[in-house]
C-alpha cells in the first residue's frame, strides 16, 4: 500500500480557487426557470393558437378571441406548477447530494462536490462514486466498477498511477486519488446532469399524446384551406366573416390543454411525493412504476434494516471461544470501512482498551460481492502470524462438508451465517484462499460459525401485501444464501418464499433460465451480473420490471430495469442511476408512488377522451361544411364556451382527482376506441340539427338561431360524454357535471351573456328538436362506450 499523503494545504486550495480550478459545474437537479418558461410558452400549438388569436384581433370582435386568453391562462398554470415542482425537487435533492471526502492539511473532511479543486486528494470507500477524473495515489485492494462508462461488468483492480474516470464507483477496498480534471472538463459533469436532471423523458403517456398531436397537425392544414375557401364562397366574399368561421373550425381541433394537463399532473405528483421524502429524478418514473407488474427486491436494506446483531458464535473443530473472540476482535479493527455484517461483529467484540492484547494487521483482502468473503492477516501478540477468512460458508467450504448441514438449518430459520476460517496460504496469492473451480476447498480450516440475525423492516410485510393485492409480483433477488433469504421472505408472508432458488443452479440456456426466473419468487447467491440478466429475462417475457436496492451490487440491475428505486442511504452510485430515491429509506413509500402513477395515467386517459372527442367532431364538422357548402355553424366564442364548460374546467379537476385504477397499456388505442366513435356521433348529430335548423329558420337573424340550436345539441352531447368519463360517480363528480350544466343555462338565461356569446334560442320546435337529437345521440354514446369497453377489456 502506498504511503498516505496529506493532501493540499489551505493556501494551495485558495490559490486554485483564485485561478478558477474548481469543480464549478453545479448538479442540475431540475430544469432552470428559463427552461420551464420556454417549454410552456414556445410550443407548436401555442404558436398555432397564437397566430389564430392575432388573426381574430385583426378581424374582430374580441369575444371571438377568448380562446387566446384561455391559452395564456393555461400556460401560466403550467409554469407555476412546474416552478413549484422545481423548488420542491431542488430542496429534496440537497438532502441526497454526494459529499466526497477530501484530505486537506493532513485531515479528512466531507465537502460538496462543487468544493473540489484541481489537485485535491479525494478518498474512496466501498460504494463511493468518483465525481471527478483523477489518478490513483493510494490503493488497498481497490476495485472499481466502470460499467456505467464501458459497459463491462467486471470490476477493475486499481493500483497507484492508474487513471480513474468520473462516473465509476468503488465496489471493494479503499484508496485515494488526485483530482486531475474538474468542472466542465470532468466526465462527471455530463453524467451528473443526465442522472439527476428533472427531465420530461419518453413515456407511453407522453409518446402517445405526441403521436396523436402529430396526426392532428397534419389534418389542420387541409381543413383550414378548405374552410377558408368554402366560407369565402358561401359568405359572398365577406372575408372577415369567412376568417372568423375558419378560425372557429380550426381552434377546437387543437387539444392544447391535454399536453398542459399531463405536465401539471406529473408536476403535482412530484410535489406530493416530495412531501413524503421521495425524490423523483425523472417525471415519467411515476407513470412507469404504476405500469410495473414485477418488483425485484434486494433483501438487505429493502426488506431488512441495515443493522444486524450477533446472536451466537459456534466454535468448530475444537477451537477455543477465547481465541475466536480475539480473532473476531482483530478482524473488526483490520477493516476501516466495515460492512453491516462486520459492523455487527465489531459491536459484539469491540477493540480492547489501550490496545491491550492487540493484534497487528499485516494484510487485508477487502470484501467483494463477487468473491463473497474477506480476509485479514495478523501478527499476534506472541509473534506468531496467521491469516483468516470471513464469509459465506458454502463458498469457503467444500460441497458435502458436514458443517454445511448446520448452516442450512440456521438459514432455514432466517438467520445469516458467516464462517470464520484460518487460511494457511497468503491472502494475495495467485490461487488465493477459498474454493477452486471444481468446488473443492483450498487450505481454509473452519474455526467458527458466526450467526447473525437481521432486523426486518416493520413496514415490509404491509408493503408486500399491497403489491400482492394489486397483482404485482414481488421477487426477492439477493446475494445471500437462498434458504436464508427464503426464510426472511416467509416471515414477511411473501407467497412462494418456501421454494427458494440458488442462482448458481440456474440453467445456462437463455429460454430455460428466463422461464425459471419468471416462475420463481426468491433467489439467493445472485451475482451482480446475474441480477442484470434476471431483469433482462423478465423484460424479454413482456414484464415491466422495477428494481429496488441500495448497494453497489445493485447498480447494473437498477440501470437496466424499467424503473430503478434506491434507498436514500444507498451508495452514490445507486442514487445516480435510480429514477426514484426514497430519502426516508422507507420501502413503505412505494405504494404512494404507485398511487400517484395510477392517478396520473387513469386521469389523463379520462381527459384525453374529452379532448380528442372534441378534435374528432371538429374535423368532421369542417369536412361536412366544406362538402355541403354551408356557413360554418359556430363562431370561435361558441366553441370557447363549450370547450370551457365540457372539457377545460372539468378536465382540470378530473386530472388531479384520486384514482386507484390499475394502469392499462396501449394508451393511444384505448383513447381512440372511445374518442373516435363519440366524436363522430357528436359531429353528425350536431350537423344534422344544424341542417334541420337551416330548413326551419329564415329571414334576418336566422344564422344566429341556427347556430344556437346546433350549439345546444353539441353542448348536451358533450355533457353526456363528460358524464360518462366522470364515472364512477362521487358527490363532487356529480356536482362538477351539474355545475357545468348550470353554467350553460346561466348563459342562455342572461341577456348580456346571450348577446356576448351570440346565442339566442328561437321558438320551441327547434330547441326541443335539438334536445331530442342529443338524447338519441346519448343512447348511441352509451352503446358504443360499452362495446369499446368490452373490446378493450381482454387485452387490458
Amino acid at each position: 500500500m502506498t504511503q498516505p499523503r496529506g493532501g493540499l494545504t489551505s493556501a494551495e486550495v485558495s490559490e486554485r480557487i483564485g485561478r478558477g480550478e474548481v469543480n464549478d459545474v453545479p448538479p442540475r437537479n431540475s430544469r432552470s426557470a428559463a427552461d420551464i418558461v420556454r417549454a410552456n410558452v414556445f410550443t407548436r400549438f401555442n404558436a398555432i393558437i397564437g397566430a389564430l388569436f392575432l388573426i381574430i384581433l385583426v378581424v374582430g370582435p374580441i369575444q371571438d378571441g377568448l380562446f387566446g386568453f384561455v391559452i395564456i391562462a393555461n400556460t401560466g398554470i403550467g409554469i407555476v406548477q412546474e416552478l413549484r415542482a422545481k423548488r420542491t425537487l431542488d430542496n429534496l435533492a440537497v438532502i441526497g447530494e454526494a459529499r466526497p471526502r477530501v484530505r486537506r492539511d493532513g485531515r479528512s473532511t466531507e465537502i460538496p462536490t462543487t468544493g473540489i479543486v484541481l489537485g485535491d486528494l479525494v478518498e474512496l470507500r466501498p460504494g463511493d462514486k468518483c465525481v471527478v477524473d483523477g489518478e490513483v495515489v493510494e490503493a488497498d485492494g481497490l476495485e472499481v466498477d466502470e460499467s456505467l462508462l464501458t459497459g463491462e461488468a467486471e470490476p477493475v483492480l486499481k493500483r497507484p498511477g492508474d487513471q480513474l474516470m468520473s462516473g465509476s464507483f468503488v465496489v471493494a477496498g479503499s484508496g485515494a486519488f488526485t483530482a486531475t480534471k474538474v468542472g466542465r472538463e470532468a466526465y462527471a459533469a455530463q453524467l451528473a446532469e443526465e442522472a439527476s436532471r428533472f427531465t420530461l423523458v419518453h413515456s407511453e403517456l407522453r409518446g402517445g399524446i405526441s403521436q396523436l398531436l402529430k396526426y392532428i397537425t397534419w389534418m389542420m392544414v387541409p381543413a383550414a384551406i378548405g374552410l377558408i375557401l368554402s366560407q369565402l364562397v358561401v359568405e359572398n366574399n365577406d372575408a372577415d366573416e369567412a376568417v372568423r368561421r375558419m378560425v372557429a373550425g380550426i381552434v377546437p381541433m387543437v387539444p392544447e390543454g391535454l399536453v398542459l394537463l399531463t405536465s401539471v399532473a406529473f408536476a403535482i405528483g412530484v410535489i406530493r411525493l416530495g412531501r413524503k421524502d421521495c425524490l423523483v429524478q425523472e417525471l415519467p418514473a411515476i407513470e412507469g412504476l404504476a405500469r410495473v407488474d414485477v418488483v425485484c427486491l434486494d433483501k438487505t436494506g429493502t426488506l431488512t434494516e441495515g443493522g444486524m446483531d450477533v446472536t451466537e458464535v459456534r466454535p468448530l473443530d475444537g477451537a477455543h471461544e477465547a481465541r475466536i473472540a480475539q480473532v473476531l476482535r482483530a478482524f473488526g479493527t483490520a477493516e476501516p470501512n466495515p460492512n453491516a455484517s462486520l459492523q455487527a461483529i465489531i459491536e459484539a467484540y469491540p477493540p480492547m482498551p489501550d490496545g491491550a492484547g492487540s493484534w497487528r494487521t499485516t494484510g487485508t483482502l477487502p470484501f467483494s460481492s463477487a468473491r463473497r468473503y474477506s480476509g485479514a492477516a495478523f501478527a499476534e501478540p506472541d509473534g506468531a502470524r496467521s491469516a483468516w477468512l470471513l464469509g459465506a460458508p458454502d463458498v469457503l467450504l467444500a460441497e458435502g462438508d458436514p458443517v454445511l448441514a448446520d448452516v442450512e438449518r440456521l438459514d432455514r430459520e432466517g438467520l445469516r451465517v458467516l464462517l470464520l476460517a484460518r487460511a494457511a496460504g497468503p491472502l494475495d496469492g495467485p490461487d488465493g484462499p477459498g474454493p477452486d473451480q471444481d468446488g473443492a476447498a483450498r487450505d481454509a480450516r473452519p474455526a467458527a460459525l458466526v450467526v447473525l440475525e437481521q432486523r426486518l423492516r416493520p413496514d415490509a410485510a404491509e408493503t408486500l401485501g399491497y403489491f400482492a393485492e394489486q397483482n404485482v409480483r414481488a421477487k426477492v433477488i439477493s446475494g445471500d444464501n437462498a434458504v436464508s433469504v427464503g426464510a426472511v421472505a416467509a416471515k414477511l408472508g411473501l407467497p412462494g418464499a418456501g421454494h427458494p432458488v440458488d442462482a448458481r443452479e440456474l440453467p445456462a440456456a437463455e429460454e430455460e433460465r428466463a422461464r425459471q426466473v419468471a416462475d420463481g419468487t426468491v433467489f439467493g447467491r445472485v451475482t451482480p451480473q446475474q441480477k442484470r440478466e434476471m431483469v433482462g429475462a423478465l423484460q424479454s417475457s413482456g414484464h415491466t420490471v422495477a428494481m429496488t436496492g441500495d448497494g453497489v451490487n445493485d447498480v447494473l440491475a437498477l440501470k437496466d430495469a424499467d424503473i430503478g428505486v434506491c434507498m436514500g442511504s444507498g451508495s452514490e452510485a445507486t442514487k445516480a442511476v435510480a429514477q426514484i430515491v426514497l430519502l426516508n429509506n422507507s420501502f413503505a413509500t412505494l405504494p404512494s408512488v404507485v398511487g400517484e402513477g395510477r392517478r396520473v395515467i387513469g386521469n389523463i386517459e379520462r381527459v384525453a377522451t374529452l379532448f380528442l372527442t372534441k378534435t374528432v367532431y371538429s374535423v368532421l364538422l369542417a369536412l361536412l361544411v366544406v362538402c355541403w357548402q354551408v356557413p360554418y355553424p359556430f363562431l370561435p366564442r361558441h366553441l370557447t364556451l363549450l370547450s370551457s364548460l365540457t372539457i377545460g374546467i372539468p378536465a382540470f379537476f378530473l386530472a388531479l382527482a384520486p384514482n386507484r385504477e390499475r394502469a392499462k397499456p396501449h394508451f393511444v388505442r384505448r383513447v381512440l376506441h372511445y374518442a373516435v366513435p363519440c366524436g363522430l356521433i357528436a359531429g353528425a348529430a350536431t350537423f344534422g340539427t344544424y341542417l334541420l335548423a337551416r330548413r326551419h329558420y329564415s329571414g334576418p337573424g336566422s344564422l344566429t338561431a341556427e347556430t344556437s340550436a346546433a350549439t345546444l345539441t353539441l353542448f348536451l352531447i358533450a355533457m353526456w360524454v363528460l358524464a360518462i368519463v366522470a364515472r364512477p360517480y362521487t358527490w363532487w363528480r356529480v356536482g362538477l357535471v351539474l355545475t357545468m350544466g348550470l353554467g350553460f343555462l346561466v348563459v342562455l338565461a342572461t341577456p348580456p351573456l346571450q348577446h356576448f356569446f351570440a346565442l339566442k334560442l328561437a321558438g320551441a320546435v327547434l330547441p326541443w328538436t335539438a334536445v331530442g337529437v342529443a338524447a338519441v345521440a346519448g343512447v348511441l354514446l352509451e352503446v358504443v362506450w360499452r362495446r369499446a369497453a368490452r373490446r378493450l377489456s381482454p387485452s387490458s
